[in-house]
């Protein structure tokens, strides 16, 4: 097991990472929490798989233990259901020493860390992300929040877990789909922070893609470095942290204009991803061989890279006014300058990012 820790005075709290950690499930998520009573909010198919084993641990530890289910996919993150799980833990007489553990991907880690950070003003939650997107991003550095129809997370708070569990056997079960989506999130650390690293992957994506444990051990560990060193300066995103948002721009609204049914995240992401370092050659920063070698990467990641051509550039702009990344109206765009190195642009032109989107665009 290697421990990642975030540094945040108070609020700190490890990553541990390593293969098998979910057999000692129960044992870790009371080290870190030590609860009266916990429920366990995931999706129902992991439910026997990973659920069942850490409530039957909880209660054979004296903890009463309850399972709280969601439908999987982005459209059921939203308030209603955050209602409903609100419902369920009333029923389950979850008090303010209390704890929720979110099993799963990116969904039930927002959507519970959101529900934890509400309700009774706040209860503990620990993390265990089942995806590798969730494992690399989504629940690690305390953002929690749902969507709205007009936008993703636009409801949301901060929040941290008291720990993060990552089991990397559960990869060995992801849908490959799911698999290149997290690789999304990884090939956009080494872009924003580590150019060594977005060299490695480079090298390593063969293994990476046949699911070798090694390799997919050492981006997750290196990935979760990154973040943790990025959130410990920067908690509640007021500068350096939203270098992390490289590619979300047009990412989140391609996503919202698509209903949240069309792309996987990490497609999204990797598509916007593209879009930024265009954008950044329109305005005069991103040189066009990095342009190049981050396709090339994600290409390699067999991840989407054109941007979709049934989709209208105005609905799209709408979206990103909306984001809550645009300040007065003004877009703003994480842009790389280098490989590694990347900058907040406040107010790109939108003619810039009209003309990047036509050139990424593919035309029958």
């Amino acid at each position: 097991m290697t421990t990642v820790q975030v540094s945040l005075g108070s609020r700190s709290y490890p990553i541990e990472v390593g293969a098998g950690l979910l057999a000692r499930a129960a044992d870790i998520v009371l080290r870190a929490v030590p609860a009266t009573s916990v429920a366990v909010l995931s999706h129902p198919h992991l439910a026997a798989r990973y659920a069942q084993p850490l409530l039957t641990g909880l209660k054979e530890r004296g903890v009463p233990a309850h399972l709280l289910t969601l439908p999987p996919g982005e459209r059921h993150k939203n308030l209603a259901t955050v209602a409903r799980c609100y419902e369920a833990l009333i029923e389950a007489r979850i008090d303010r020493k209390g704890l929720l553990v979110t099993l799963g991907g990116g969904v039930p880690g927002d959507l519970g860390g959101f529900v934890a950070a509400t309700y009774l003003r706040g209860i503990s939650f620990v993390q265990i992300p089942t995806t590798l997107l969730a494992q690399v991003d989504a629940s690690i550095g305390g953002k929690t929040g749902v969507d709205l129809a007009r936008g993703k997370n636009l409801v949301g708070a901060f929040h941290q877990p008291r720990a993060v569990l990552i089991d990397t056997d559960t990869l060995n079960t992801l849908p490959a789909r799911e698999l290149r989506s997290g690789l999304a999130e990884v090939v956009k650390y080494g872009i924003i922070h580590d150019r060594a690293f977005f060299e490695h992957l480079l090298s390593a994506m063969p293994r990476l893609l046949r699911r070798e444990p090694h390799a997919l051990a050492e981006v997750i560990v290196r990935s979760c470095e990154i973040k943790a060193a990025v959130v410990g300066q920067d908690e509640t995103e007021q500068g350096i942290r939203a270098i992390l948002n490289f590619g979300h721009t047009v990412g989140h609204a391609l996503e919202a204009v698509t209903s949240y049914r069309r792309y996987k995240h990490g497609e999204a992401i990797a598509i916007g991803m593209v879009s930024a370092a265009l954008i950044g050659e329109e305005v005069g920063i991103t040189p066009p061989d990095v342009t190049a070698a981050i396709i090339t990467a994600l290409n390699a990641s067999k991840l989407p890279t054109l941007f979709p051509a049934d989709v209208a550039t105005e609905p799209l702009m709408e979206a990103m006014g909306r984001d809550k990344k645009s300040i007065g109206g003004k877009l703003q765009f994480v842009l790389a300058e280098r490989l590694g190195s990347v900058l907040l642009a406040d107010d790109v032109p939108p003619s810039a990012v009209k003309a990047a989107l036509e050139r990424q665009t593919q035309r029958p």
